[in-house]
């Protein structure tokens, strides 16, 4: 009995568990395999993504030396408008001069939302790429304006944000925008050409026929280059064109900026009266800007075509040229109009 004992082969745990250690070594040196090539993907990733961070703050780097205008510019609008920060860069305040309003002795629009911007860009750290202001109420020669700055979202490009503008407890105005450096691309275009006006030694100046005192209208040279004068206009009699183009001087010490170019594409609302040949009265709603590119410029273009007024209700684009004839931005406005 002792020799069968002897020859007795292995049981069929033995020899599944024997299979099963067999078989585990392949197994094991794949999935170790396996593991250590995705980890080599994961980094392979994350240096991918880091080399892209990298190229994207260079460029970005990049883009502020080379494209936009930096401190000088936006020291000289803090200047121009008289703002200061409050604590920090999310709060601001500006006295409302007279050099700041309209003849009617409020805050011009365009004022407003270049200082708005202002705000926004020192608080971002980032130029405008568009912004639009909504107009509630008015602030008066003497007020305070406190700007305060919310920055919504913040991403790797892309700033969001809004600026609330109150006189007291009354809400002025509220601007929402977007700032971001330029990013390289290997395509771009501008696919718009300036009209063909005469330069603007060659315009005569266009000023309000009356003296309503001090105004923004004192602070910016504007030559008329194309559409009725403001004595035609008066006269009545003679309908004008849809279109109109105006040259605005730039003061030496602001030069071109997304806070000067609010100024100057807020002149659409009173490009209404050139198609009817009639005063008119306007109230703007909203002042919309769409930066497109700066260079350095003393004169800037505002080439304004009214598209409608309907029901009281009108609404106009304008096209900001340098003297080289580069789009520097697109303006757009609705407003309210009445007869004068």
């Amino acid at each position: 009995m002792s020799g069968g004992a002897t020859a007795r082969g292995p049981s069929e745990r033995e020899t599944a568990h024997a299979a099963g250690a067999t078989a585990d070594g392949p197994a094991a040196d794949e999935a170790e395999a396996e593991g250590a090539a995705r980890s080599a993907a994961d980094e392979a990733e994350a240096e991918g993504a880091a080399r892209s961070a990298a190229d994207e703050a260079e460029a970005e780097g990049a883009a502020r030396s080379a494209v936009v205008p930096d401190a000088p510019h936006s020291a000289g609008a803090r200047e121009f408008f008289g703002m200061e920060p409050v604590d920090d860069l999310l709060h601001w305040r500006m006295r409302v001069v007279p050099e700041l309003t309209t003849p009617g002795r409020f805050l011009f629009g365009g004022c407003g939302l270049g200082a708005a911007l202002v705000a926004l860009e020192a608080a971002s750290g980032r130029p405008t790429i568009w912004s639009t202001a909504q107009y509630l109420s008015y602030a008066r020669v003497g007020s305070e304006l406190e700007l305060t700055v919310t920055l919504a979202a913040v991403g790797r490009r892309v700033t969001q944000g809004r600026v609330v503008g109150r006189v007291g407890d009354q809400e002025i105005l509220t601007v929402n925008a977007a700032a971001g450096w330029p990013q390289p691309l290997e395509v771009d275009g501008v696919w718009l050409t300036p009209p063909e006006v005469p330069p603007p030694a060659s315009c005569p100046p266009r000023r309000p026929p009356f003296d309503g005192g001090p105004s923004i209208f004192d602070r910016i040279d504007v030559r008329l280059a194309r559409g009725l004068t403001f004595e035609e206009v008066h006269r009545g009699g003679a309908r004008g064109e849809p279109t109109s183009a105006l040259w605005a001087h730039v003061p030496a010490h602001l030069g071109p900026s997304a806070a000067m170019l609010s100024i100057v594409g807020d002149y659409v609302s009173g490009a209404v009266s050139q198609p009817l040949g009639r005063r008119t009265m306007s109230r703007s709603l909203d002042n919309t800007i769409r930066m497109v590119q700066l260079e350095p410029t003393e004169w800037i273009l505002c080439d304004i075509g009214m598209q409608a007024l309907v029901g009281g209700y009108g609404h106009g684009v304008a096209h900001l040229w340098s003297e080289r004839g580069t789009l520097l931005a697109t303006a757009s406005q609705s407003m309210s109009v009445r007869l004068w």
